[in-house]
């Protein structure tokens, strides 16, 4: 059933005298996808940062499940139910993959932290790693380290290590950033197979797997919201016609 599990009312994020973002609201339902889309500087990884609370914003509320979450440290937000990706691969890379995993999914097990015992022993953490690894498309790869991992591999790996942490808000910034097709393809089906149990944000430039994923769309200028709704509304808008897609 849909259910709103992440709402921002008019979030401004202002550094000096600019406004990086400027009166933006995201509403973000389990089992959609919520595309933000932008020329490069247009706002959206600001965006995603007041979200986790990277960034602290100078003016308006983010709610995380009915919770008012404005001003949470970012490690505190994501306890209450959010994972993210970033721009820049967040892995452990000379760890195995299987590790990489563990050791997100132990962050949410205080006891599996107990020096009297193993954290491999503690069961809900291993239950928990293996589901995000199978989920992700990468059981053949759990034993190989991440370093030897290909780029998009490497960016199954970083959706699995959120996923183990039992989110139930993903704010995904470009996880299809420098990938072949293939490896495109395979990520867009794992995020359609992940957006049914989840909210979603995804910021993305891959123009042709916006369309193909997203369920709503938010295209920002200079941080400002230019046009919101159903992609294929806003893909005719005008004004979103120059200022992002390129026609006239």
């Amino acid at each position: 059933m849909t259910e709103l599990l992440l709402s921002a009312k008019n979030i401004t994020k202002r550094f000096g005298g600019l406004a990086a973002v400027s009166d933006i609201s995201v509403d973000l339902w389990r089992g959609k996808i919520h595309a933000v889309i932008g020329t490069n500087g247009a706002g959206k990884s600001t965006l995603a940062n007041l979200l986790s609370g990277d960034l602290q914003p100078t003016s308006g509320k983010v709610t995380l499940g009915g919770t008012d979450v404005t001003g949470w440290k970012p490690e505190k937000i994501s306890r209450a139910g959010l994972g993210r990706s970033y721009q820049k691969t967040n892995i452990f890379l000379p760890l195995t993959v299987w590790d990489n995993v563990h050791l997100a999914a132990q962050s949410r097990t205080p006891n599996a932290w107990s020096w009297l015992k193993t954290a491999a022993s503690v069961q809900v953490v291993s239950q928990r790693t293996v589901r995000a690894i199978e989920l992700c498309g990468l059981k053949d790869r759990q034993n190989v380290v991440a370093g030897a991992c290909s780029h998009g591999e490497q960016r199954q790996l970083e959706i699995a290590m959120a996923l183990a942490t039992d989110p139930q808000v993903m704010l995904l910034d470009e996880p299809l950033a420098g990938m072949g097709v293939a490896e495109a393809e395979r990520m867009i089906e794992l995020l359609l197979n992940l957006k049914k149990d989840h909210a979603m944000m995804l910021v993305e430039h891959d123009m042709d797997a916006v369309f193909a994923l997203a369920d709503h769309l938010t295209v920002m200028v200079n941080g400002q919201m230019i046009a919101s709704g159903l992609p294929a509304q806003v893909r005719a808008d005008p004004q979103v016609q120059i200022a992002y897609l390129g026609e006239e």
